[in-house]
């Protein structure tokens, strides 16, 4: 290594590259520190479960717990020896059990007993994914209850809806907050089905629990050859140490809870996206309905001063169009061998820590896009004006499909459409000089016909739908109305 030594070269991951989750709460729970400390964790879950079934002495369950400390351990000196076993709990058994017999030998004898390098890293996994959740659904909920009062306060806040990128109907931004708020709270139900029903692992070297059972035989403990379940009893006093569901059965090859993590976290930056994307094109310059909340150096530009870029909302994309990688990554692992599988278990770990920091990254983010979101009515009615009212044809065909007949009618308004389109002569002018509509549309009523802030269908109704669904789910919203 042009002689260095390995500890000289090794970086930060700091999150130079990835500013959607530098700095935030799901990133410092994810750390190469954090891992090893969950490691750790699950060890002392293990010694504390088999002292509770009468398989560890109380005194070396005390040096277990006392000893568990990340740094305890060389990090650095463990990552290149998990080289060598392609894992890091090989290596860090060892040096925790130098660690306790440094303090009690005895006790050493005690540390991983009966366990595999998967029950350890599985566990791991899923007090860190618990933790991270847990944040997400935090950020979630504030992000809902921030969309929630901004569909309440803008429920008749009336812009152009887009289909395809064109000018489709009029909506209004309440309803438009509304389906970013159903996202959201979908979202953030799934998050909290998931994080209550993360399992321990506990299956031994292929999942049969056979060294507990030996172990439990050796001491004469619960659990022995002659009585007990052979292992089984250590679920659940081990799963409730970790403050995780008691696994049905080991589940080395059955990685529905990876698999999981990998579609919610997935479904949550997805939910998030959407909501970004929209700010990202709303707030274009030709556009301007909304803005992203200031502050210092936010949305700066390295080269032009006057730029203001979405970068609250360009972070969110960002993880959004990760995650789903990642999430692919997870899901195929599904597909793992044997009783313990050799490149697939592998494989999750590192996208999975991924997509949590990202995940994490991005509902914090949001939380501040949608409690900041600066909102520009006048620019919103502007903008409905800019066809002359053809963003509201759809109303006059209606209308007049009894009286011209449905084919004619619209043929009728496309032309005129297309003319005011062409001409530049607003579409009101265009329609009063049709011989056909001139006694059946006159003037005062084609204009309010064609007002957009008249024609918004049922938009207060299911703005009200979306509300009370979320309030159902646990959210307060202060009504405008």
């Amino acid at each position: 290594m042009n002689g260095r030594t390995a500890s000289a070269s090794v970086g930060t991951d700091s999150g130079l590259l990835a500013p959607t989750w530098a700095g935030t709460p799901a990133a410092a729970e994810v750390t190469d520190e954090a891992w090893l400390q969950a490691m750790l964790d699950v060890e002392v879950a293990l010694a504390q479960a088999q002292f509770e079934v009468g398989l560890t002495p109380a005194e070396a369950l005390a040096t277990i717990v006392s000893e568990a400390h990340a740094d305890r351990l060389d990090l650095v000196a463990l990552a290149y020896a998990a080289r060598a076993a392609a894992n890091p709990v090989v290596a860090l058994v060892t040096a925790f059990t130098e660690v306790v017999a440094a303090k009690d030998p005895a006790a050493a004898e005690y540390v991983h007993r009966g366990s595999t390098s998967q029950d350890v890293l599985d566990s791991a996994a899923m007090l860190i994914a618990r933790r991270v959740l847990t944040l997400i659904a935090t950020d979630l909920e504030r992000t809902a209850a921030a969309l929630a009062a901004l569909a309440d306060t803008h429920r008749h806040t009336v812009l152009a809806g887009r289909t395809l990128t064109q000018h489709a109907v009029p909506t209004t931004l309440g309803l438009k907050a509304a389906g970013w708020l159903q996202l959201v709270t979908d979202a953030r139900t799934r998050v909290q089905a998931v994080a209550s029903a993360l399992p321990a692992q506990l299956g031994g070297a292929a999942g049969t629990l056979a060294a507990y059972r030996e172990y439990a035989a050796l001491d004469g403990g619960a659990g022995g050859a002659s009585g007990g379940e052979g292992g089984v009893e250590l679920l659940a006093p081990f799963a409730k140490a970790l403050g995780l569901a008691e696994p049905t059965l080991p589940w080395h090859t059955v990685r529905t809870p990876i698999a999981e993590l990998g579609a919610v976290l997935q479904l949550v930056t997805g939910a998030l996206g959407k909501f970004a994307l929209d700010v990202q094109t709303m707030c274009r310059t030709e556009i301007g309905e909304v803005s992203e909340p200031a502050a210092a150096g936010r949305g700066a530009s390295s080269a032009m001063p006057q730029k203001r870029n979405p970068a609250l909302a360009t972070l969110i994309v960002s993880a959004a169009r990760q995650v789903p990688a990642y999430a692919l990554v997870l899901a195929q692992c599904l597909l793992a061998e044997d009783e313990r599988p050799a490149g697939a278990w592998h494989a999750e770990w590192q996208p999975l820590r991924e997509a949590l920091r990202l995940t994490g990254g991005a509902a914090h983010t949001a939380v501040e896009l949608a409690e900041g979101l600066i909102v520009h009515p006048d620019r919103m009615l502007a903008n409905l004006e800019l066809t002359g009212g053809a963003v509201v044809t759809e109303r006059l065909a209606v209308v007049l499909a009894p009286v011209l007949g449905k084919a004619h009618a619209k043929k009728l308004l496309s032309t005129a459409a297309a003319e005011s389109a062409t001409t530049g002569r607003p579409l009101t002018e265009l329609l009063s000089t049709q011989p056909e509509l001139a006694t059946r549309l006159p003037p005062t009523h084609l204009a309010d016909l064609l007002d957009p802030t008249r024609y918004t269908g049922a938009a207060d109704a299911l703005i009200d739908r979306a509300l009370r669904t979320y309030e159902g789910n646990g959210g307060v919203v202060r009504w405008a109305k």
